[in-house]
C-alpha cells in the first residue's frame, strides 16, 4: 500500500486537476466519542465532534461536494443525518435506517455528497436511539456563490446559536424510559451553544455554570443562525432591546420583517440579522423559554446567553424581557409562522427568481393525509402512530431491500387518509414516482406541538389552520410565496399542509422531529421510483464503500476497528480513508 504522503500527493493532484473541471471538494475527519460535560454543573456522558460540543460548523459554498469520514467511538451503532441537505438524487448518504446501515461501534464511514443548488443555514445530527439528545450535533452553511446576489448587505460577522431543552440524564436514561412506557417529563434546562444559562436568578440557576458569551461590536450588524436541536420543546427566542430582522428559513430567503420574539420549533433553522445599535449602558440578554406549557411550572426551563458589546458598561442585570402574553390566543403564533413568506425577487442558489417556480399552478398528483394521535398502546407497548401506523424500522434498509429484491422488508400500503381501524405496528411506505406533485397535510389531534421534517427535500407551506383539514381548506392555501422548507410545526388541534415535487429518486424519509414521538413510530418513508429505470440516470448508484445488514449481512466485510484519536487520524485509517476519496473523486469523473 502507497504511504499516507504519497496518496495525499496523489490526492492533491487530483484535486487540483479536478478543482478546474468540476465542483470544488471540502473534506472532513470526525471521531464522535463521548467527553464528560457538566452544562447544568452535573458531570454527564456528552456526544462531542473531535471533543467538540457542538461539534464543528461544515461551512461549504453552493454546488460544493462534501466529504466527511466519520469514525465511531460511541459505544453504540451510529448514523450522521443532515437536516435540510437536498441530496439530489442521492438518498445514499441520507444518514438514517431507511437507507444506511449504522456505523458499529469503532467502524469508521465516509459520507459523499453534493450540496447542489442550495443555499442557508442547517444541521447534522445523529439520528438513532434518541442520541441527539446527549448532543452529536452541529451546524452547516451554505454559502452562495459570488455570482448570485443576496437580498440584503453583507453582515459585519456570523453567529452560530445551537437553543435546544435538556435532561441531566442520559440519553439511555430517556430511551430507557420510553421503552417503559414512561413520559420524559419536563426538560431540566435550556442548552444555548452547549452551555447552561447565565445566572438571571438565584434561586432557578446554581452558581458556577458556564454559560455563552457573545461578543460583539457596537454599530455593527451580525447574522445570527438558529437552529433548535432540543428534544421536544418549542422555545421563543428574544434578544432584550433588539429587533431581529428575518430573512433566511431552512434554505430559502424570506420576506425581511422585524421580530422582537419568534417561536422557533423542534428542528427548525433561521437566520436573523441583528444591528448593534444600543447603548451598551449594559450587556443584554438572549433568551430561549419554553412555549405551550405552565410557565410558573416550566420556569427553570429557559435559556439565557449574554450578549456583549466590547463597550458595555456593566452586566445584563434585572429580570428577563417578557415572552408572548398569549395564553388566551392561541392564533398569535400561527399567525407569527404565517406571515413569513418566501422572498420571490431573488434567484438563492440560482439566477432565476425563486417566485418563477409557481408551485401553486403545478397540478397535484396524489394526497396524503397524515394524522397524529396521543400515543396509544400496541402489543402492550406504548406507541406514536401516523394515520393508525407505528413504524417499525426494518433490519435491511429499504433502498438496499430494492436494489437486491429482498421481499417482505416493507410494505407499499400506507393510507392516503387516515382509517378509524385499530392502530398496527408495520414497515409501511408512501408509494410515490419521480416528478410526482404531492400534497401532505399533517393533521394534529395530540395535545402538543409537532414538527415535521421531510429528508431530501425541500417544500412550500401552503396553509395551517385550527379544526380538522377538508377539501375546503385548499380556499386558505397561499399558492405564491409560501415559505420553501424542510421542517413545519404543527399546531395541537391543526393542520399544516405542504407541496412537495418529487424531484430525487429513492427512499425519503418523512418523521416527526420531537425525539420521543419520532422514537415511538411517528415516522414513514416516501419511496420514489424512476418508472423509466433511471438508476445510475436520475439517481446515484450505491455507493463503494456502502456497509451491509439485514438480509444482506453476509455481503459485509470486516472492518478492523479503529482506536479514538483526539487529533490526526492514524497512518492505516489515513491510508483507507484517502484511497476511498480517490476511488470516489475519478468515479465521479468518469460519471461526469
Amino acid at each position: 500500500m502507497a504511504s499516507p504522503a504519497a496518496l495525499l500527493c496523489l490526492a492533491v493532484a487530483f484535486l487540483a486537476g479536478a478543482a478546474m473541471a468540476a465542483d470544488p471538494y471540502a473534506f472532513f475527519d470526525w471521531d464522535v466519542s463521548y467527553i464528560t460535560a457538566s452544562p447544568l454543573g452535573v458531570p454527564q456522558k456528552v456526544i462531542a465532534i473531535n471533543k467538540q460540543f457542538p461539534g464543528p460548523i461544515v461551512n461549504v459554498t453552493t454546488n460544493y461536494n462534501v466529504v466527511v469520514n466519520v469514525l465511531n467511538s460511541l459505544d453504540e451503532p451510529l448514523l450522521i443525518t443532515w437536516d435540510g441537505i437536498q441530496h439530489r438524487k442521492n438518498c445514499w448518504q441520507d444518514g438514517v435506517l431507511g437507507t444506511n446501515c449504522p456505523i458499529p461501534p469503532g467502524w469508521n464511514w465516509t459520507y459523499n455528497f453534493q450540496v447542489k443548488d442550495q443555499i442557508g443555514s442547517f444541521f447534522y445530527f445523529p439520528p438513532l436511539s434518541l442520541q441527539r439528545a446527549a448532543g452529536g450535533f452541529g451546524g452547516i452553511t451554505v454559502n452562495n456563490r459570488a455570482v448570485i446576489s443576496v437580498p440584503f448587505d453583507t453582515p459585519d460577522g456570523d453567529i452560530r446559536l445551537f437553543i435546544g431543552d435538556w435532561y441531566k440524564k442520559n440519553h439511555t436514561d430517556l430511551r430507557k424510559m420510553l421503552d417503559d412506557g414512561k413520559e420524559l417529563g419536563m426538560p431540566d434546562s435550556v442548552l444555548m451553544n452547549g452551555k447552561g444559562p447565565y445566572r438571571y436568578n438565584d434561586s432557578l440557576v446554581p452558581a458556577g455554570i458556564e454559560y455563552e458569551t457573545i461578543n460583539v461590536e457596537p454599530g455593527k450588524t451580525y447574522r445570527f443562525r438558529v437552529h433548535n436541536v432540543g428534544v421536544s420543546t418549542s422555545l421563543n427566542l428574544r434578544i432584550q432591546s433588539h429587533n431581529m430582522a428575518l430573512v433566511e428559513t431552512e434554505g430559502a430567503y424570506t420576506m425581511k420583517q422585524n421580530f422582537t420574539n419568534l417561536d422557533i420549533h423542534v428542528g427548525q433553522s433561521y437566520s436573523f440579522l441583528v444591528s448593534m445599535d444600543q447603548n451598551a449602558s449594559s450587556d443584554y440578554y438572549i433568551v430561549a423559554s419554553a412555549r405551550f406549557v405552565n410557565e410558573s411550572i416550566w420556569t427553570r426551563v429557559t435559556g439565557v446567553a449574554i450578549l456583549h458589546y466590547s463597550n458595555s458598561k456593566g452586566k445584563a442585570s434585572g429580570p428577563l424581557p417578557d415572552p408572548p402574553n398569549d395564553q388566551y390566543d392561541k392564533t398569535f403564533s400561527m399567525n407569527q409562522a404565517r406571515s413569513i413568506r418566501m422572498n420571490v425577487s431573488t434567484g438563492a442558489a440560482r439566477p432565476n427568481p425563486q417566485g418563477s417556480f409557481h408551485y401553486g399552478q403545478i397540478n397535484v398528483s396524489q394526497v396524503y393525509k397524515l394524522r397524529n394521535e396521543p400515543p396509544v398502546t400496541i402489543n402492550g407497548k406504548k406507541r406514536t402512530t401516523l394515520s393508525g401506523i407505528s413504524y417499525s424500522p426494518p433490519a435491511t434498509p429499504l433502498r438496499m431491500a430494492d436494489l437486491y429484491d429482498k421481499k417482505g422488508v416493507y410494505t407499499l400500503d400506507f393510507p392516503t387518509m387516515p382509517s378509524d381501524g385499530p392502530p398496527v405496528i408495520r414497515s409501511s411506505v408512501i408509494n410515490s414516482t419521480y416528478k410526482n406533485f404531492l400534497e401532505i397535510v399533517f393533521q394534529n389531534n395530540d395535545t402538543k406541538v409537532q414538527t415535521y421534517h421531510i429528508d431530501g427535500y425541500a417544500f412550500w407551506v401552503a396553509g395551517m389552520d385550527y379544526g380538522e383539514w377538508s377539501e375546503n381548506s385548499r380556499g386558505t392555501y397561499n399558492k405564491w410565496d409560501g415559505v420553501s422548507r424542510c421542517t413545519t410545526q404543527v399546531f395541537p388541534g391543526a393542520w399544516t399542509a405542504v407541496l412537495l415535487s418529487l424531484d430525487s429518486p429513492g427512499f425519503w424519509n418523512v418523521r416527526a422531529e420531537n425525539l420521543d414521538t419520532w422514537y415511538l413510530g411517528q415516522e414513514t418513508y416516501i419511496r420514489v421510483l424512476d418508472p423509466e429505470g433511471g438508476y445510475n440516470v436520475t439517481e446515484s448508484v450505491e455507493p463503494d464503500n456502502v456497509l451491509y445488514c439485514g438480509l444482506l449481512k453476509e455481503k459485509q466485510k470486516a472492518q478492523k476497528p479503529h482506536a479514538s484519536t483526539s487529533s490526526s487520524p492514524p497512518a492505516v485509517k489515513q491510508n483507507d480513508y484517502l484511497l476511498a476519496v480517490l476511488v470516489s473523486l475519478v468515479a465521479l469523473a468518469v460519471v461526469r
